[in-house]
């Protein structure tokens, strides 16, 4: 496969300019990884190196990783596959203080991030964010979230991580940051899509005001996990009036909201139409139809604690 050329537009962050949509190697890969026999559950899993080395040549320069994944290593593989050099990647990783009964893998996020550069065999990493904000003692090692944050700063210093942020955070406890902050978070993100505008109360207006850019993973849930809902017959009748496709709609969408979208595919048709939406733009109207409608329906896929 010969690498494609694709002028993607990116987000202005402090340390580098981060491309404007990325390749996910979580959610559906991660579980097929885990449910593979347990004497290769830890072994490179080559349909995703593959798929992400395929999506590389493509055009896709942002790759979004988490120590939860396990999916360092393919991230690496893939990259060495691609053939195109570190510097032109950008790599987005995260540390996990663990979730309902699963501790966290590291017992401190600096350990987190030390561990990461090995198996990504990188020498930094561009972007890295703290997975959550559910930190509970017996999980994370004792680790409190203020002293999560002071290792992310740390490695910053040290030149290990350039961009540091935050995910799946609501207003309150980002503000436990910016209290102990010396370096700002730059980048929040959570789960965004046409059915659920905020994943906490004011989330989005909230980032906005502080100059943080929100990353949108689960973008084309719509489609993908809400099918049946309000928004098919709109999405269907807005790709005949623009010549794409459902999902290129919803990618669009968010992108047009100034908010980072976050897909995967191991078709390289889709990876090729994901890059496309930087070719078309949505009317005001058509934006606001697509919100005024998936406003009548709510769905969450992810972290069910933020609906209660």
């Amino acid at each position: 496969m010969t690498v494609k050329q694709v002028n993607t537009p990116s987000f202005k962050l402090p340390n580098g300019d981060i491309p404007a949509i990325g390749y996910g190697t979580g959610t559906k890969w991660q579980h097929l990884k885990k449910g593979r026999a347990e004497d290769i559950r830890t072994t490179l899993d080559e349909n995703l190196s593959n798929a992400i080395s395929q999506a590389i040549k493509l055009g896709v320069t942002h790759i979004d990783t988490a120590e939860i994944y396990t999916t360092h290593i393919e991230v690496a593989h893939g990259i060495k596959q691609s053939g195109i050099e570190r510097s032109k990647i950008w790599i987005t990783d995260k540390y996990s203080p663990g979730y309902g009964s699963f501790p966290a893998p590291s017992k401190t996020p600096y350990e987190a991030i030390k561990t990461a550069l090995r198996e990504l065999e990188v020498e930094y990493i561009d972007l890295y964010l703290i997975h959550a904000q559910f930190f509970k003692p017996e999980l994370t090692h004792g680790v409190t979230i203020e002293q999560a944050w002071a290792d992310l700063e740390k490695a910053h210093k040290e030149g290990f991580v350039k961009n540091i942020g935050l995910s799946n955070f609501d207003i309150p406890h980002i503000e436990k940051i910016l209290k102990v902050a010396s370096v700002k978070p730059s980048v929040l993100q959570i789960e965004f899509h046409a059915y659920l505008f905020n994943q906490s109360p004011g989330i989005i207006e909230y980032a906005k005001k502080n100059d943080i850019l929100v990353e949108a993973y689960g973008p084309l849930s719509p489609v993908i996990r809400a099918s049946g809902g309000p928004l098919d017959p709109v999405l269907k009748k807005l790709g005949e009036k623009y010549g794409k496709n459902e999902a290129q709609v919803l990618l669009r969408w968010v992108y047009q909201q100034g908010i980072l979208p976050i897909t995967t595919s191991s078709s390289a048709q889709r990876i090729t139409e994901a890059l496309a939406i930087f070719e078309f733009e949505l009317e005001q109207a058509d934006v606001d139809l697509i919100t005024k409608v998936g406003s009548e329906h709510h769905f969450r896929a992810f972290f069910p604690d933020f609906d209660k």
